[in-house]
Order: structure tokens, then C-alpha cells, then sequence
């Protein structure tokens, strides 16, 4: 319950009487105490200390128990710019560690024995932290705001409070302010409950607020409802930069800071030339950009993002050669698919450390997202999402529609990511702000935040243009998800010759009744082509269709390869065989 007007303004009182300016004798007192509290606590818990709880997948059949948000930003000066970033990148490095944690019924939950001591090399920052009445810089400091929070929703939740802390002074727009707080300070302040059914913490961070939420057993089911912690005042205690009292040995002024207003940090995969020009086109020199190797110092095209000059760089270039490899070695269908995740889960690892306090937007790609999002490197973040795909959920709801349709297609089933992954992606997703991609049907699942962009057609390649009028290119591969089938259909009805550019992946015999000749992609593959033909139901790349647009040689295609409708492009329904023929009849003539 928030205390009473006169409480409050007692504490308030009390706080502004107390309150003296700090000398470095009294601070090295003060580190003395500390030591001994710290030395003390570590003796308990070795001797009888809280456990350290694991982390699963959300429970799905449990209810939510409770949950309380608050803003990240509170502090709006410039002095205090830096120290406001530092104290959301401590919060979002923390609630990471707590998130997905299980506590079991009856069993005690420990704020420092989950989260562990903060230092810069476990990624934890310098915020700003209470003590002797002011607010100094600290590294690891503002996790109270996580602890204020956990302990708002285990009183939602009816938990059994074992050890709690107020703050000693009053910080304006806090929880102290309604005396609903619970300061930590590493190991001796600690936040303790202790739930009579088990429980699972819920912690993530939006683009604005600190959410904490704890569920449980529906029996459990707790009818209080969660409050987000309004501004309050007065403002009793002061920073080191801002307070005026040029006389104390911690001042700022001694040691000036200019404001940080934060930079961007691009995080690439696969070069593309459409985002590779948008890079160019909204990067600054103040920015960040990590990519999985250096593709023009390793002439590797794939990678070669020359998108301008930045202020700090990074890559990862044995996980992404290992990638390569694992992927090359995998048999295709969901071996390959596993080697690719598993590869680029150790890139977005590797280049998440570029993610320091002062970045305050990500533009990141598709590949990378759902694995920066499950360790929750995004949140308080702004997010841009260079999109090359269908989200995997879509992906997957299409192929199943497709698989029960037609279950002799079983590669329609090998084309999977976990679902874990899929659900994480989903909601990095609906966390983004903008999603940015040159394909029209990916755009068109988020109206309200797709950038558009155009499609970079290749150079003009000098072809033949006498085609044979019933020859065509699949582009392949030869596998149900990109049209193989309706093709194959197509071909034995209207006696058409396939030109193959991919692997055959449906078996042996699978072209069998049907003419067909292998093409080498980096080739003349349009010499003599009447069509390029490819029904899919889902296609990242269209680089061969853009280099028979470019060429003039008429598509046929379905939404799904994005390519609108446009003069030489014909637009077909995904898995429909016949309307295939009969654009086709007409394309051909």
C-alpha cells in the first residue's frame, strides 16, 4: 500500500535533515562497512544460501500471476544522458538473466544468487547507484528499478517476502517515492520471497518500459492487478553532476561528460544490394557495424557490404567460415536447415557484443533477429528489421497448409525452424519499428511500418533472343516449396522443355516424361528461353527472375518470389497447376 501524505512527507523530511556533503574519509568508511556486510553474506550463503534457479520454455498452461512495468527513461538532462543508457543496458543485461527462470514451490528466490555480480565483462555498464544519500556512478547501477519491480509483482502474486530493503533516501518518480521499493546492492542488500506454488519470471525490456511478470498454476491465479510507478516529487536526492555542491570530492565537474545521444548499430548477414544502399544512404560515422566477415578484404561478394565509414567495426569470421562449412557438409532438408541456424546463432553471439550502452538503435537482419531478441539484446532499443524473408510462423503456416494437402510432398515438412524460434522472431518482430524490404509481399504484412524499397536489377546481359517457344527456365531447386511440381505438371501438358538451374531434390526420377537440360546459373542461362517460370509458395531471392526482367524475358511467377505485377511479369496462384497452364498457353502464345 502506498504510505500516507504525512508518512511521506516525514521521509522526506528526515531525508533532506540527514543528508550532508560526502567527504573521502566518510567514503572509505563507508567501503570498510560494505566489505564486511559483503564478506559476512558470502559466509551465510555458503554455508546456507538460496539456490540458483534454471530457466525453460514458457509454460504455457500456467496463468499470468502477476506484472508491473516502468519507463527506462526517467531522467531527462543532458548531464544524465550516458548514466540513462548505462542503467537500461544494466536492466536489459539483467533481465535476460532472469527471464524464462523457474522458482519451485516453497522454495526461496535470491536477486544477487540470479543475477551475479555486475562487471563490465559480464556486458553490465555504469549507471547510477544510491549512496550516502547521492546518486554516484556505479557499474551495474539501476538494477533497483529491477528489483522494485520484482518486488511489486511477488506481493501481486502473494509471495512470501524473506528479505526486502528500502531505499534509505526518497528518488524522485521511483518506488521509494510510494514506498514500494527494494534496493540491492551487491551480495548484503538482497531481494528474497519464497512462493507456495512454483513460479516462472517473465522479464523483458519494450522500447519504453521495464516489464516483469510472474506465472504460475491458474489455481494460483492472483486478482491484483500491476500499477506503473508515475512521476512523484519532491526530488531529495541528488547526482553527482547536478547537485551544485562543487566542494564535494565526487563532483562531476571535476571530470565533465559530454551528453550521449546515442548511435545505430548495423548487424548484417548476406549482402544485398537493396540494403546495402540503404545502409549507405542512413548510416553516420558515430555508428556501429558488425557483419559475419570482411567480404572485400576476403573477395567474398556474398559479404562485401562497402556501405561507408563508421565508427567501430566487428565480424566473426570463424563462426561464419564454420557456418559455410556445416551447411555445405549437410545433407539437404532439415539437416541443412539446422546447420544454417546453428551457425548463424554463434554470428549474432559473436557480433551482440558490438551492443554497448550507447547504442540506441539496431538495424539488424532478418537471420539474426529471433536470436538477439531470445537474449534480449533489443529491448529499450529502437529496431529496424532488413527483412529477406516471410516471418518463419507465416512460413511454417503455409507449408503445413501445404503439406496437409498434398502429403506425398514430404519436403513440404523439412523446411522448419524450432518453434521457440519462430515465436521469438514473431514477437521481435511486433517489437520493431520498421521493417525494411524490397519484397512487396513481406511488406504487406506490416502495412503500418514497411519501408518499401526497389529491387536492384543486375547489368543487362547480352542473350539470344530467339527463343524456343516451348523451352523454359525453372529456376529451382527441384523441390515442392518452390513450384516443382505445378512445373512438372505444366511441362507434361503443354510438352514444354525445362532448362534446370538447381539441385534435384525431390529424388531420383523425378523429371522423368519431361525434356530437360542442366544450365549453369553463372552463364548464358537465358539464351534461347521463351519464359522463366516459378509458382513457389515462398522465395528470399529472386536474382534470377530480376535478371529476366532486366533481360526482357517474360516471368511467370506467383506473389510469393515478390514481384508485383508489372509489362513481362504474369502473376499466378501458388499451388494451382492449372491456372499455371493456362498462363502459361497465353505467355507462350
Amino acid at each position: 500500500m502506498d504510505p500516507p501524505d504525512d508518512a511521506l512527507a516525514h521521509r522526506v523530511e528526515s531525508a533532506v535533515a540527514e543528508w550532508v556533503v560526502p567527504t573521502a574519509r566518510g567514503a572509505m568508511v563507508f567501503r570498510a562497512k560494505v566489505m564486511i556486510h559483503r564478506t559476512h553474506r558470502w559466509i551465510a550463503d555458503v554455508i546456507s544460501g538460496p539456490r540458483r534457479w534454471g530457466k525453460s520454455d514458457r509454460c504455457c498452461n500456467w496463468a499470468a500471476l502477476a506484472e508491473h512495468r516502468t519507463r527506462l527513461y526517467g531522467d531527462e538532462r543532458p548531464q544524465e544522458a550516458s548514466y540513462e543508457l548505462g542503467k537500461i543496458q544494466n536492466l536489459r543485461r539483467a533481465a535476460a538473466l532472469l527471464d524464462g527462470v523457474v522458482i519451485p514451490a516453497g522454495q526461496v528466490f535470491s536477486f544477487w544468487k540470479q543475477i551475479g555480480r555486475a562487471s563490465r565483462r559480464r556486458g553490465f555498464a555504469t549507471g547510477r547507484m544510491l549512496q550516502q544519500g547521492c546518486l554516484v556512478p556505479s557499474i551495474g547501477g539501476g538494477l533497483c528499478q529491477l528489483s522494485n519491480a520484482l518486488y511489486s509483482a511477488a506481493l501481486q502474486a502473494g509471495c512470501e517476502i524473506v528479505e526486502r530493503h528500502a531505499h534509505s533516501h526518497i528518488v524522485a518518480g521511483s518506488a521509494s517515492a510510494f514506498g514500494q521499493d527494494a534496493t540491492v546492492a551487491w551480495n548484503y542488500v538482497d531481494l528474497r520471497f519464497r512462493s507456495m506454488t512454483p513460479m516462472q519470471i517473465e522479464a523483458r525490456l519494450s522500447r519504453d518500459d521495464l516489464i516483469i511478470g510472474l506465472r504460475g498454476p491458474a489455481t494460483a491465479r492472483s486478482s491484483a492487478v500491476g500499477r506503473e510507478i508515475a512521476p512523484a516529487s519532491p526530488a531529495v536526492v541528488r547526482t553527482c553532476a547536478t547537485c551544485g555542491e562543487l566542494s564535494c570530492f565526487r563532483h562531476e565537474a571535476r571530470r565533465p561528460q559530454g551528453p550521449n545521444t546515442g548511435c545505430t548499430a548495423y548487424l548484417v548477414d548476406e549482402n544485398w544490394p537493396e540494403f546495402r544502399e540503404y545502409v549507405s544512404q542512413t548510416q553516420s560515422v558515430d555508428d556501429v557495424f558488425g557483419r559475419p566477415i570482411d567480404g572485400a578484404r576476403w573477395r567474398l561478394t556474398r559479404y562485401d557490404w562497402s556501405a561507408g565509414r563508421f565508427a567501430r567495426y566487428g565480424s566473426s569470421p570463424l563462426a561464419a567460415a564454420a557456418r559455410a562449412i556445416a551447411v555445405r557438409r549437410a545433407s539437404e532438408g532439415a539437416p541443412r536447415r539446422e546447420a544454417e541456424l546453428a551457425g548463424t546463432e554463434r554470428i549474432a553471439a559473436r557480433l551482440s557484443r558490438l551492443l554497448s550502452s550507447e547504442v540506441t538503435r539496431i538495424c539488424v537482419a532478418q537471420s539474426l533477429l529471433p536470436f538477439l531478441w531470445r537474449d534480449g539484446h533489443l529491448g529499450g532499443r529502437e529496431v529496424e528489421v532488413l527483412a529477406t524473408r516471410l516471418p518463419t510462423s507465416e512460413l511454417h503456416r503455409r507449408l503445413d497448409r501445404a503439406l496437409a494437402a498434398h502429403p506425398e510432398r514430404m519436403t513440404l515438412g523439412d523446411f522448419r525452424a524450432p518453434q521457440s524460434l519462430a515465436e521469438a522472431e514473431e514477437e521481435a518482430l511486433a517489437h520493431a519499428m520498421r521493417i525494411i524490404t524490397p519484397h512487396p509481399e513481406i511488406a504487406r504484412l506490416f502495412p503500418e511500418k514497411a519501408r518499401l524499397l526497389n529491387w536492384h536489377l543486375p547489368p543487362k546481359r547480352q542473350i539470344s533472343r530467339r527463343p524456343r517457344p516451348r523451352r523454359i527456365v525453372f529456376p529451382g531447386p527441384t523441390v515442392a516449396r518452390k513450384g516443382a511440381y505445378e512445373v512438372r505438371e505444366a511441362a507434361k501438358a503443354l510438352g514444354l522443355e525445362i532448362a534446370l538451374l538447381g539441385p534435384d531434390l525431390e529424388g531420383q526420377g523425378f523429371w522423368d516424361g519431361v525434356a530437360i537440360e542442366r544450365r549453369d546459373p553463372q552463364t548464358d542461362w537465358l539464351d534461347d528461353i521463351a519464359a522463366v517460370v516459378q509458382p513457389a509458395l515462398a522465395e528470399e531471392r529472386p536474382r534470377h527472375l530480376l535478371a529476366a526482367l532486366a533481360a526482357g524475358v517474360p516471368i511467370v511467377a506467383t506473389t510469393a518470389c515478390g514481384l508485383p505485377a508489372q509489362e513481362g511479369v504474369t502473376i499466378v496462384p501458388a499451388d494451382n497447376a492449372p491456372a499455371l497452364i493456362a498462363a502459361l498457353k497465353t505467355s507462350l502464345g
